[in-house]
């Protein structure tokens, strides 16, 4: 079963900035995408940034120029650097990896709380 584990939310201020991580141990040759969702209360789960196996990034609207995504050169960890947060940002994010078989194994999420 592939693990995955996020960090780094927390609570910060308008204006300011984290940054998430992710790991998994799944076999990094089989996967073919990794990045991150989020779900504020209330909300559907959505997309907030993604990564392929190739390089291609996509970004949501609502977060361009704000969040960066990288990744390690493997392709087991990735990263979501995230700035000037604005409390419309406050959600629990979620991890996702896919595979080569289509199969998503998620991570258990990290809160992430922005105050005005």
């Amino acid at each position: 079963q592939v693990q995955v584990v996020e960090s780094g939310g927390g609570l910060v201020q308008a204006g300011g900035s984290l940054r998430l991580s992710c790991a998994h141990s799944g076999d990094a040759s089989r996967t073919i995408a990794m990045g991150w969702y989020r779900q504020a209360p209330g909300n559907q789960r959505e997309l907030v940034a993604m990564v392929t196996r190739g390089g291609n990034t996509n970004y949501a609207d609502s977060v361009k120029g704000r969040f960066t995504l990288l990744r390690d050169y493997a392709f087991n960890t990735v990263y979501l650097q995230m700035n000037n947060l604005t409390p419309e940002d406050t959600a629990v994010y979620y991890c996702n990896v896919r595979d080569e078989t289509a199969a998503d194994y998620w991570g258990k999420g990290t809160l992430v709380t922005v105050s005005s």
